[in-house]
């Protein structure tokens, strides 16, 4: 890009206009050459601003700098009506063809300016070893515009403007500015010195947003975008060579512990899961004994229930004959038939017998109900079941194959253990429902009838 562009017309009159095509700034001069002093400008001459242009026309006075900014598109001649600061400082004594002195200037609002940059060797200090540097090379470009020319115009003195000497102060600030990034990229990023290079996308990001805050608020100018093309270590240096033999010893270090961590856990996972086992098979073999315990007290509980109601009925029949016996048939005398008597012995003798013979059907039927089979040694009983509103169990499918022929376990019995949703038939289970097809259908009541003898002829 040109930094002043060539003048391509010339005289008294001249066409005051930037035909650059690649610039930021660019001072017009009538001689076509680049000129450090201020220029007379006859009125008459022709402006012509393109859009996205600005013209700035700089007058130095006594009193100070001033400026008029002619905003493209413009294409006029030169008149104080125009230009409101020039109408204040021409006279007309020279009936307005007075030439005035200005430096012209053209401002590009459209185009972006390229700046590459280079940083050669400086050191970064791992976050992990303050003590441990290594020398960092950095290569990369800023892009950047003019948004606001008036407050460009204010931070950048337009009289006897360089542009080289503006890119030197940018390019001097981009570096400062970035060394200071890139230098606590390791610990602001937690990425180690010997790995900087994986993090050029993030490092790029805290370069660049140390830069549009530093190049607005000292230069004027919008940063479009920052570019970092490499960040590499000098890993021929002694310094980089101290810094890797620490970092690896870290690493083994660390693996060797993170290693003897992971064995600590799978023992302690381990012992764990044996006692969570050992656990579960002691309330297994508790729930075990005690289904025993309690079949054995039921089978007790049913003959001390037989010998109680014996001997109930044995004391009721006493008490009945001790009534015949001393008086039931006495009607007033001795010896006589009492018959108040005899009704009431005949009456205690019916409810004590029918108390009888209700508690010992009772009891029959708890004899004649089959009792769940002793469970195999070495079985699980995991599965329930409910009948009648009760729920028993657990049971082995051993014990539930054995309740089958008397009628305790169906198909259309309810069944549940651990792992179910719900309660289901025992035909929805599917190693329950197998029971079924292998158990024979119950045995007769009983013994078939004889059939009757032949008829007897008589005589």
């Amino acid at each position: 890009m040109g930094l002043f562009g060539s003048k391509k017309e010339g005289g008294l009159m001249d066409v005051i206009r930037c035909d650059e095509k690649d610039f930021l700034i660019w001072k017009w001069s009538p001689a076509g050459e680049p000129s450090k002093r201020e220029n007379a400008i006859r009125y008459g001459s022709s402006l012509r601003v393109k859009d996205g242009e600005v013209a700035v026309f700089v007058y130095k006075q006594k009193d100070g700098t001033m400026q008029d900014f002619i905003e493209g598109p413009f294409d006029e001649t030169i008149k104080t009506a125009n230009f409101p600061v020039l109408t204040s400082i021409v006279g007309t004594a020279f009936g307005g063809s007075s030439p005035f002195q200005a430096e012209i200037y053209f401002i590009n609002l459209a185009g972006n300016i390229q700046i590459p940059f280079f940083i050669n060797e400086f050191d970064v200090a791992d976050s992990r070893f303050l003590d441990y540097t290594a020398p960092v090379t950095v290569k990369g470009a800023i892009t950047f515009n003019i948004k606001d020319y008036k407050g460009f115009i204010k931070l950048n003195r337009m009289i006897d403007f360089s542009m080289d000497e503006f890119f030197e102060q940018v390019k001097r600030a981009v570096v400062r500015y970035a060394k200071s990034a890139i230098t606590n990229a390791p610990a602001q990023l937690g990425i180690p010195l010997v790995q900087i290079e994986r993090g050029i996308d993030q490092i790029n990001g805290l370069v660049e947003e140390k830069l549009r805050t530093a190049l607005g608020d000292d230069f004027g100018v919008c940063l479009k975008r920052v570019d970092l093309s490499g960040i590499t270590i000098n890993k021929e240096s002694a310094d980089y060579e101290r810094l890797k033999a620490v970092t690896a010893d870290l690493q083994t270090a660390t693996l060797q512990a993170q290693t003897a961590i992971n064995i600590q856990n799978m023992a302690d996972l381990q012992a764990i899961n044996a006692q969570n086992q050992a656990e579960a098979l002691r309330i297994q073999r508790e729930e075990t004994q005690r289904l025993q315990r309690l079949q054995t007290e039921t089978s007790n509980l049913t003959a001390h229930q037989i010998n109680v109601q014996g001997d109930v009925a044995k004391t009721a029949a006493a008490s009945i004959g001790q009534l015949g016996g001393s008086g039931g048939m006495n009607m007033g005398g001795d010896g006589g038939m009492n018959p108040a008597a005899m009704m009431t012995g005949m009456m205690m003798g019916g409810a004590v017998g029918g108390s009888m013979s209700n508690m010992i059907g009772q009891m029959t039927q708890g004899m004649n109900q089959p009792q769940p089979p002793m469970p195999p040694a070495g079985a699980t009983a995991e599965y329930h079941i409910s009948a009648g509103g009760a729920q028993t169990g657990p049971y082995t499918l051993e014990q539930l194959r054995q309740m089958m022929p008397g009628g305790q376990f169906t198909p259309a019995t309810f069944i549940w253990k651990a792992g179910m949703a719900g309660w289901e038939p025992a035909s929805n289970v599917q190693e329950v429902n197998a029971l079924f097809a292998t158990v024979p259908p119950p045995p007769p009541v009983g013994p078939a009838t004889p059939p009757p003898p032949p008829a007897m002829n008589e005589g």
